[in-house]
């Protein structure tokens, strides 16, 4: 442990968030607080490991969700949701431990994964301490309800990340069991993030199950967006390693729209690439996609889980946190328009 070096823990925003960052800027300098302070809650033996995979370089758009889902002005900082957040993001954070385990990623927030930093053995075991120690935070609630809520997402997204383990190089995939895939590995903890901030912040309840709705229909777009990343995004200005699901056999919805417009024989080497059975290379799939347009699928699929988002805040447009919850939207909307030329439009 003598050679590691204790990374500091510094927000970097992508300047996607633009006015929604400077709205929470207070908030999360409070978050940067409280993540430094869990690092001493480890035993001193893996304090520095613990600190490499608690920094807030990346979106962090759960503790975002949950602080403007229980929005109450701006320069109010809500002790319970900064708690909160920190819970969530700690959870977050553990899944992208244990997901670089499995895909073999060499590269997250433009640095060595924890795997590659600590070794699999070592990495699988921090992300487990991440997941206890998020629990243990969410346990001194004076209310039960908060760490029944984060156990069961935990579960869930577990669940989620088994499943699409389980069902890797599987060629025969539907669009029911994927979407029902990233409902839980990926939209479960964006679900909960905004219906914890309504849910703390004393909105109705009404509010808490809108935000619940949108939450979920976000996190699903999101993921929609993450999987389209994975084949057409630059690894330099993601800052992460890219084309793992084809090489782990993943079969994600570019993937599956490309297998509908393909011929017999594309798609059965197409199918033997996600078998293993033939290397089919990110760069043959990448033009096959650009040529059919795939990508304009994926963009609407998108589209319309935003626009579900926003329809289920409708009722509530009078609340202060619902513009800045549709702002999220906006901003994933922005993420996809920056994508290279002739993506977004197909």
């Amino acid at each position: 442990m003598a050679g590691l070096a204790n990374p500091p823990i510094v927000s970097k925003q992508p300047h996607d968030f633009g006015e929604l960052f400077h709205r929470v800027k207070p908030q999360m300098a409070a978050l940067d607080v409280f993540m430094r302070s869990q690092v001493e809650c480890f035993e001193p033996e893996i304090r520095e490991m613990a600190a490499y995979c608690l920094d807030t370089t990346g979106k962090r758009l759960r503790p975002t969700m949950v602080f403007i889902s229980g929005w109450q002005g701006d320069g109010v900082v809500s002790g319970d949701l900064v708690r909160a957040a920190g819970v969530v993001e700690m959870v977050h954070l553990a899944t992208l431990v244990h997901d670089d385990i499995m895909d073999q990623a060499e590269i997250r927030r433009n640095r060595r994964t924890a795997a590659r930093e600590f070794g699999p053995d070592a990495a699988v075991l921090l992300g487990d301490a991440l997941f206890s120690q998020a629990l243990h935070v969410a346990a001194q609630f004076p209310t039960t309800e908060v760490c029944r809520l984060v156990a069961e997402s935990t579960r869930k997204v577990c669940s989620g990340e088994i499943m699409q383990t389980l069902r890797r190089r599987d060629s025969n995939i539907s669009l029911a069991e994927y979407r029902r895939m990233i409902d839980l590995k990926t939209a479960e903890l964006f679900r909960v993030s905004c219906f914890l901030g309504a849910r703390l912040s004393g909105h109705a309840a009404g509010f808490a199950a809108a935000a619940d709705s949108f939450g979920q229909r976000l996190g699903i777009a999101y993921q929609i967006y993450d999987d389209l990343v994975d084949f057409v995004g630059e690894e330099e200005r993601i800052g992460k390693t890219l084309g793992t699901d084809l090489a782990t056999g993943k079969l994600t919805l570019p993937l599956m729209l490309l297998l509908e417009q393909v011929s017999a024989d594309e798609r059965a080497d197409i199918v033997a690439a996600v078998r293993g059975g033939q290397p089919l290379g990110l760069a043959a799939s990448k033009r096959r996609m650009a040529e059919l347009g795939i990508a304009a699928g994926v963009v609407r699929a998108i589209d319309e889980e935003l626009a579900a988002a926003n329809q289920a805040l409708e009722p509530y447009g009078s609340l202060p946190p619902v513009p800045l919850m549709l702002q999220l939207g906006t901003m994933l909307k922005m993420q996809v328009a920056a994508l290279p030329a002739g993506v977004a439009a197909g």
